[in-house]
């Protein structure tokens, strides 16, 4: 059981310290929820000052699987012209730890059938990680320069993006990470290494197709590149009962199968639930992945609500 979480520990490390194919970038099944997290350009997109926080547990049953909690709230400004956006993260896996803050600005345009927005970000982040608490060998007096110093920085990011969206479609184009920030850096035998950001870029779209009076089905796709990793598609369809609750599921490519739930509690309230479950080798040794959402709308008029919002 040790040899296992040693060997599951190692490969979380080597997502992150040295220049894998791995994304950098936190996970989450429902990125329909937490966009602000991957463009900026969609503070404000839904006309009213929305709060939402995600937390996810990946991996449940692992020894230092990723932990993640997000919290965001975003509003229009200026008559819908201008949007707004706050971020707080923090994102635990195994020994690294990446606790931070962003801000967003999007200007909008308003078209015939919906709004194109322009977004920048800004954000800072206190990045650790332990490397001295891993015991590699047992036997060898050798130190591994990779493991031989602990990192504790101050990082600073930015990212932009543009996002269309109408009542019943949407769809967005962000890159984050934009200053590639220096992770680590070493050398060993006149040769140096280390590990860096790269930068992420994503494109998700969806759109509400109405069956019925009382059925609503909301396919959505997000695909994710970063350098020196194989694209990632997210796919996933809802099935809205009488716009209070759905049912839903999501493949992630070469990862993962997840089944999902929306309940629209109150008008201004929104609860969402995931379960995914491992398609690769790493299901023999969890028993899935947990996450959970919560949504607050503050758009409230005692005589009327506005009409649902899906994205």
């Amino acid at each position: 059981m040790r040899t296992n979480k040693l060997i599951i520990l190692a490969v979380l490390l080597l997502s992150i310290v040295y220049k894998v194919n791995a994304q950098q970038a936190a996970m989450y099944s429902q990125y329909m929820f937490n966009t602000l997290a991957i463009n900026p350009a969609y503070a404000g997109s839904r006309n009213v000052t929305s709060a939402t926080a995600l937390y996810r547990h990946q991996w449940t049953g692992i020894e230092g699987a990723p932990k993640t909690a997000t919290f965001t709230i975003d509003a229009p400004l200026d008559q819908k012209r201008m949007g707004i956006g706050f971020q707080a993260y923090s994102d635990k896996a195994g020994i690294i730890k990446n606790n931070g803050v962003a801000l967003s600005y999007a200007y909008r345009i308003r078209m015939d059938k919906g709004t194109l927005a322009f977004g920048m970000q800004a954000g800072a982040s206190q990045y650790q990680a332990d490397f001295t608490s891993v015991s590699l060998s047992q036997t060898s007096n050798t130190i591994d320069p990779a493991f031989a110093n602990n990192v504790d920085k101050l990082l600073f990011d930015l990212g932009a993006g543009l996002y269309y969206n109408s009542d019943k479609f949407y769809v967005g184009l962000a890159g984050m990470g934009l200053l590639k920030n220096r992770f680590t850096s070493y050398e060993s035998a006149g040769v140096k290494f280390g590990s860096r950001e790269e930068v992420h870029l994503f494109l998700s779209s969806g759109v509400v197709l109405p069956l019925n009076e009382d059925f609503k089905l909301k396919p959505s796709i997000l695909i994710k590149g970063v350098k020196g990793a194989p694209i990632e598609g997210d796919i996933n369809a809802t099935l809205w009962i009488k716009d209070v609750i759905a049912v839903g599921a999501q493949y992630r490519t070469s990862a993962d199968l997840a089944g999902m739930l929306e309940i629209q509690a109150t008008p201004q309230i929104r609860i969402g639930y995931s379960y995914d479950y491992s398609t690769t080798q790493l299901r023999n040794y969890n028993s899935g992945s947990h996450e959970i959402m919560l949504r607050y709308e503050f758009g409230f008029n005692s005589n009327k609500f506005l009409s649902p919002r899906y994205f």
